[in-house]
């Protein structure tokens, strides 16, 4: 501690007042009495280490006029119900390490400035319903071993609870949390509701017991996060980050123009990704989710490299990357090779140089057993047609056979039988050609025979 201690018992902590040496809860009546007189509002209010009842805290509340300045409250204990409606502190309030051993209510309050609540324990239950901060909040480490209501509140300058425990249910819903709001490394023992709220949010590393319902209007990240029941995410307008992410039971991730990653995520569970508007999905490489369906969603960036199980994915309304088309030169048989447009998988671009050179990509043996798997899981047969052609593509890019190349050449492996139409009208033409020049060229003349001479 770094203030001199009270002198009524060595147990104490709590500031010494000169004269004589005690804190404010252990000075006599009458000189108690004179301690509040001296208070005032906006005035400096030093009660770190003392321990408040319920009464005690009401006579200090009135003697600053509900209107405290600069507040330092570490480690101070509140033994009865704290309720701080109609308070507004002036200047910054310092509760690090304090102890409610009962109802903490700070609906209705105003803070001028900054809130540090770190380390501090809620015996009970916590409200912070509809209040008003024009600072920054911080619950670094606290511990909430009820149910903490948040419902409707403003931080103007962000809000940070990371490695916070909340044991009881967490309800944010509504609030807006200014520069964003960081939950890393926090953990939620039941439900958490998270809706609706404004404002970018971080659950880095985060452990949902329960069953999470998340939304945010800005940057959305649970990079590495891991939720033992339900998972649901709710996004507008915002890149949402959750690579690594791993979901015991059911997930639902609804983007509205939003960005999401998944690399990496194992969903234990089945997942749904939706999308409505411009929403994208730009990763799904090394995923594990035994049911995941996509429907409503821009996969024309999305890497499908490593998905460990592509026989559980269902694909609906999406739209995927298409292949350039035109005739191009190579050094590689066939030399001239010319390409019609197709649906495929962004993976491709890259296996065939099509795409950024530090893309990360994939075999093309493996990229064909992907479409393969990939043609039976989409809803539009003009997609599957092209991913069961991509398959043989990439087989022929594997050198399987010098017969793959022959059969794209003469039909495009069976499905672009226009190709085998257009070979057959050039032989059949070059057929007639020969046989009427071999027919004019070895025709005999036909000359008629000479008149016998008269000889006379």
């Amino acid at each position: 501690m770094d203030w001199v201690t009270c002198a009524y018992s060595a147990s104490c902590s709590g500031v010494a007042r000169r004269p004589p040496g005690f804190c404010l809860s252990h000075l006599p009546p009458d000189e108690l009495t004179e301690a509040l007189a001296e208070m005032a509002p906006g005035r400096l209010l030093d009660l770190r280490g003392t321990v408040l009842d319920g009464d005690l805290l009401s006579r200090v509340l009135a003697a600053t006029g509900a209107r405290p300045g600069r507040a330092r409250l570490d480690r101070a204990t509140f033994t009865g119900d704290v309720r701080l409606s109609g308070v507004t502190f002036c200047g910054d309030v310092s509760l690090d390490g304090a102890r409610f051993e009962r109802l903490a209510s700070f609906f209705g309050a105003r803070f001028e400035g900054n809130v540090s609540l770190a380390g501090v324990r809620f015996a009970r239950e916590l409200s912070f319903h509809g209040v008003r901060v024009h600072g920054h909040v911080s619950l670094d480490r606290a511990v909430m071993a009820r149910d903490a209501l948040f419902s409707q509140a403003h931080f103007e300058h962000g809000l940070s609870c990371e490695q916070a425990r909340f044991d009881g249910f967490a309800l944010f819903d509504g609030a807006s949390v200014g520069d964003g709001a960081s939950f890393r490394g926090a953990r939620f023992g039941r439900t958490l509701s998270f809706r609706k709220v404004r404002g970018h949010a971080g659950f880095e590393c985060a452990h949902f017991a329960a069953d999470a319902y998340l939304s945010a209007t800005g940057r959305f990240s649970a990079v590495r996060a891991r939720a033992d029941a339900c998972l649901d995410v709710a996004v507008a307008a915002c890149g949402v980050d959750l690579r690594r992410v791993e979901v015991t039971g059911p997930t639902n991730l609804r983007l509205t123009d939003s960005q999401a990653d998944l690399e990496g995520a194992v969903l234990h569970g089945p997942a749904t990704v939706s999308g409505r508007g411009r929403s994208t999905l730009t990763s799904l490489r090394q995923v594990e989710a035994a049911e995941l369906a996509l429907s409503g969603l821009d996969l024309s960036a999305c890497r499908f490299a490593g998905l460990a199980h592509p026989a559980g994915v269902r694909v609906r309304n999406c739209t995927f990357a298409l292949t350039p088309r035109g005739v191009r030169v190579s050094l590689r048989w066939p030399m001239l090779r010319w390409f019609s447009r197709r649906r495929a998988l962004a993976d491709e671009h890259t296996v065939r140089g099509w795409g950024s050179p530090g893309d990360p990509g994939t075999t093309p043996e493996r990229l064909a057993a992907l479409y393969m798997e990939l043609r039976a899981r989409v809803d539009d047969q003009d997609t599957s047609a092209d991913f069961a052609f991509a398959a043989m593509e990439m087989r022929r890019q594997a050198g399987r056979g010098w017969w793959l190349s022959l059969s794209w050449l003469l039909c495009g492996y069976g499905m672009r039988m226009g190709r085998a139409a257009a070979w057959f009208a050039l032989l059949a033409a070059i057929a007639a050609a020969a046989m009427f020049w071999t027919s004019s060229s070895h025709a005999a003349p036909r000359h008629p025979p000479p008149h016998p001479s008269v000889h006379r």
